[in-house]
């Protein structure tokens, strides 16, 4: 859900909320914005505030290069806070606890343009129907 719509006058910083039931994937298949070249990409810095509905709530976020160079697995909880630079980040949401995370992106260009990685981009062909708890929370009515 957008928190500040496209349509506000901002110039480059754009900020998401994510709500994912537990033991679902986010921010997936895994993309990167660490390049300048849109329409494809542009290169953001992103920022992760997580939320979790229960005080053992925990989610995985990973963040890796294409090359290798970095691969590690963080464990989030209610609270944390992580900063994306650069790479692939995926999020899956432990089995039971649903997650929620504020995203706050501001970079080159004012786009959501990414890259999916290729080896995991095949996964949105096998996708079946939306998880039936979606939408966790009800979209909200403009007063």
């Amino acid at each position: 859900m957008d928190v500040l719509r496209p349509d506000f006058p901002a110039d480059k910083l754009m900020v998401i909320e994510v709500y994912t039931p537990g033991g679902n994937w986010s921010s997936y298949p895994p993309h990167k914005h660490d390049v300048h070249n849109p329409p494809h990409e542009v290169d953001l810095d992103e920022i992760y505030y997580y939320r979790m509905d229960h005080a053992s709530g925990y989610a995985y976020h990973r963040l890796y290069t294409g090359d290798g160079k970095r691969d590690m697995t963080l464990t989030v909880t209610d609270g944390d806070a992580v900063l994306v630079r650069d790479g692939y980040h995926p999020v899956v949401a432990g089995h039971g606890y649903h997650v929620y995370y504020l995203n706050c992106l501001a970079g080159s260009a004012r786009s959501l343009a990414n890259t999916e990685d290729p080896q995991h981009s095949w996964v949105r062909t096998a996708w079946g129907t939306m998880d039936s708890r979606l939408p966790l929370i009800p979209a909200s009515r403009d007063y």
